[in-house]
Parts: structure tokens; C-alpha cells; sequence
């Protein structure tokens, strides 16, 4: 049995904002091909986990490894490199409100200014169409979007360098359910296409369960439970995990599990 590859390696990680101390001595290891969702209550650190993966904030003690390097002390073309095999999602989709959809999907595209714009055109389209949003729909601003369509091209701005490694913040945040159904479904057929691994932050449980292979449970400055959704229900004794998975939803969330 072959065991697969680490893409992120956290060690020892704290994290501090002057005497607020929000991880303290976190260990955690992402592997390739899987989705690891983080999830905690408000303020347990999600998004500043995330944010440390994506080399955002650099941590008061320990080390977080993306590719086997760190963004704040690899050098300049490294942490380029770095940032080319990561796309991110984020929360609301953060299209630049200025740009049209082609611009925004362009954009990191043109950054790398080795693209012709004949090119980056044809791989701007090929984007979209990825992601199901239609050729008329390239010259909208996002002023003039449904939340459904701003995440979709958000998604396919995220994917628009072919990363290896995609990073979702609440991707499914103000869908209603059938928005969020649909858009659950077209991450996990671009993750089987694409080979993706993936890291989200995310409270919806039915996003959870249709999408991780393993949760980390974030608490008291640390991670409280780690594994697959079944294993986490079972063993947590955390009041979050009774709280989170041991209500109605959390129930019927085990049921769907199972059935899958």
C-alpha cells in the first residue's frame, strides 16, 4: 500500500496577534489528492489557519511547508513558484468590483507576462466553460452577478494558473441549498478531473460531508479531533463536536455519509 505524499507540513505552528495567541503548537499534515476541511466555532483561528497556509501571515513559532518550501523565507522565485500551484477561492468570491469577468479570470494570467493575449483569451474561456458559466457572460461586471455566478467565476479564477493545490474559504456561504448543491457537486468533478487537493473552511455541514476525506476540529488554541466525519461523531468528546455534529442536521449529515 503505497502511502501518499505530503503537499503541506505544519510543525509546531503558533500563531500570535500581540498577546492573543490563536494556534498554539498545531501539527498537521495535508496529503495529495485529499480534502481536509477545517472546521471550530467562532474564533477558533479557521481562516487564520488557512491564511497561514497561504503564506499571508508568517507564525510566531513553527513552520508551515507548501511543496516542501515556505512562503516567507524560500526567495522571491520560489514563492512565485508557490504561488502558481495554489489557487484560492475566497469567502464571497472577492472579484475585483472594477473588472469584468474576462479581466478578473485573466488577471493572474497576464501577471506572469509570458502569455500572449491570444492565449490568455483562449485559456480565459476554457476556464469558464469549466466551471459552466456561459461565453455572453465575459463582459458583465460582478456588480451585475448572481451569488451563484460570482462564485463560479471566482472558481475559475482560482484555477486559471492549473494549480495542483486549491484553497476554499466557506465556498458555499450564502447559496441557498440548491446553488449550494450544484456548486458542491461541480468542485467535487473538478477535483476528480483535475486531480486537485484541497483545503477548506467551511460550517455547512452538508458541503462537509459531500466533499472531505478528513476534518480538523479546531478548539482551544489546537486541534481537537482529526479524521474522517464517521471516526470524529464516534470519538469527540469536545462540546463542539457534540454541539456541531450531535444535533439534527449533524445526524441526518451521518446518514447522507453512509449512504454515499
Amino acid at each position: 500500500m503505497t502511502t501518499a505524499e505530503p503537499v503541506i507540513e505544519i510543525a509546531g505552528l503558533t500563531t500570535r496577534f500581540g498577546q492573543n495567541v490563536i494556534h498554539e503548537n498545531i501539527n498537521l499534515t495535508v496529503l495529495k489528492g485529499e480534502v481536509l476541511a477545517l472546521v471550530g466555532g467562532s474564533g477558533s483561528g479557521k481562516t487564520t489557519l488557512l491564511r497561514q497556509m497561504l503564506g499571508l501571515i508568517t507564525p510566531a513559532q513553527g513552520s508551515v511547508k507548501v511543496f516542501g518550501a515556505t512562503h516567507y523565507d524560500c526567495g522571491h522565485e520560489k514563492e512565485r513558484e508557490l504561488r502558481t500551484r495554489s489557487g484560492v477561492l475566497f469567502q464571497q468570491g472577492a472579484l475585483f468590483s472594477a473588472l469584468t469577468v474576462f479581466d478578473n479570470i485573466a488577471l493572474p494570467m497576464r501577471e506572469l507576462r509570458i502569455l500572449s493575449e491570444t492565449m490568455v483569451r483562449d485559456l480565459v474561456m476554457l476556464k469558464l466553460g469549466m466551471v459552466g458559466v456561459e461565453a455572453q457572460h465575459v463582459h458583465k461586471m460582478p456588480s451585475e452577478l448572481s451569488g451563484g455566478m460570482i462564485k463560479r467565476v471566482a472558481l475559475a479564477r482560482a484555477l486559471a494558473l492549473d494549480p495542483e493545490l486549491l484553497f476554499l474559504d466557506e465556498p458555499t456561504a450564502g447559496l441557498d441549498p440548491a446553488l449550494s448543491e450544484s456548486f458542491v457537486e461541480l468542485i467535487r468533478s473538478l477535483r476528480e478531473e483535475l486531480a486537485l487537493t484541497i483545503v477548506m473552511v467551511t460550517h455547512d455541514l452538508d458541503t462537509l460531508v459531500a466533499i472531505s476525506d478528513r476534518v480538523v476540529v479546531l478548539a482551544n488554541r489546537s486541534i481537537v479531533a482529526l479524521g474522517p466525519i464517521p471516526d470524529i461523531i464516534a470519538n469527540g468528546r469536545h462540546p463542539f463536536i457534540k454541539d456541531f455534529f450531535g444535533g439534527a442536521r449533524g445526524r441526518n449529515a451521518l446518514r447522507i455519509f453512509q449512504q454515499l
